[in-house]
């Protein structure tokens, strides 16, 4: 089982970069994927990033995508989520999240059984 801890968020002007971490807990954090999800006031869940294992590579909700990146430092048990060019509809709850599955491009909250408490990104006009 893997706790996360997300922390970094905070109150940006738009056109301003946060980066967001997610900590997790467990010496097999190698075997998870980590994905990035955010929630709005009075909206539903929605996917903003997540890591592939079989090339390496991340996948971004368009909303994001050339903004956001996701990275992952393994020695330090830790993804990150760079943030540029905040816009106010990033406003949100960020979430990090992790699964099992070996490789997925799902964009799903029910891919992913483990979650953070949440951290507060707000982007003022």
């Amino acid at each position: 089982q893997v706790q996360l801890v997300e922390s970094g968020g905070g109150l940006v002007q738009a056109g301003g970069s946060l980066r967001l971490s997610c900590a997790a807990s467990g010496r097999t954090f190698s075997g998870y994927l980590i994905g990035w999800f955010r929630q709005a006031p009075g909206k539903e869940r929605e996917f903003v990033a997540g890591e592939r294992r079989s090339d390496g590579s991340s996948y971004y909700a368009d909303s994001v995508k050339g903004r956001f990146t996701i990275s992952r430092e393994n020695a330090k048990n830790t993804v990150y989520l760079q943030m540029t060019s905040l816009k106010p509809e990033d406003t949100a709850i960020y979430y990090c999240a992790a699964t099992t599955y070996y490789d997925t491009t799902s964009t799903s909250p029910s891919t992913y059984g483990y979650w953070g408490q949440g951290t507060q990104v707000t982007v003022s006009s």
